[in-house]
């Protein structure tokens, strides 16, 4: 398989995936941003500015199944090390594809927002937009390798209603040029994974970023 991540991920998001061949492709980083690990099935692609030799050296040395060694706690850590960056979790990659018309809720755009996720979201992506509604946000932008990405909020007392597949949902209506849409659910937030596949998000693989300082 060959190609820049970017080309990776287009395909992914027409379902058309890495060979499950058990074994992993490793391209440079798309930006000095964005550095990590995409697990797809029985296929891996590493995406670092380090030696891809010193990258196979390394996943040689863990002892786990092969199919399990990109996302190996020794390696992650083997590869933090070695550029210094951070991670916070392995995330479950999810895609959706555009939907047309209006969003299904009142949305106002938020200027110069401060909402923490915002906040967040500014160090990780790109061209930053935030929506409210009535109890929660969403936010897109362009994160690894210039793909759009949403997440979203839904305040405390809001929860258990629907909202948050409703704002799910309404990120595929905002995603401009009819481009698919992304969106990370930290595994063990049962919440989020179930919110975002109820609005036809497809789980895509498992995806460790790595952070710069």
């Amino acid at each position: 398989m060959a190609g820049t991540l970017a080309d990776i991920l287009d395909a992914a998001a027409r379902g058309q995936f890495p060979p499950p061949d058990g074994g992993t492709t490793v391209v440079p980083q798309p930006s000095h941003r964005d550095a990590g690990v995409i697990a797809f099935t029985a296929h891996s692609v590493v995406f670092t500015d380090e030696d891809p030799q010193w990258v196979r050296r390394t996943l040689a040395t863990v002892d786990c199944d092969g199919l399990a060694a990109t996302m190996n706690p020794r390696f992650l850590g083997a590869l933090l090390d070695r550029t210094g960056r951070s991670t916070d979790t392995i995330d479950l990659l999810t895609v959706a594809s555009p939907l047309s018309g209006a969003p299904p809720l009142k949305l106002r755009e938020l200027v110069d927002a401060d909402h923490p996720r915002e906040v967040r979201a500014r160090k990780r992506r790109d061209d930053v937009r935030v929506w409210a509604a009535d109890g929660g946000v969403i936010l897109l932008g362009r994160g690894v390798a210039g793909r759009w990405e949403t997440a979203i909020e839904v305040d405390e007392g809001r929860r258990h209603r629907g909202l948050g597949r409703a704002l799910a949902t309404a990120a595929r209506h905002l995603v401009p040029d009819g481009q698919p849409v992304w969106s990370q659910q930290a595994a063990g937030n049962a919440r989020s994974v179930r919110a975002f596949q109820a609005a036809g998000f497809r789980p895509v693989g498992a995806e460790a970023l790595l952070l710069g300082t």
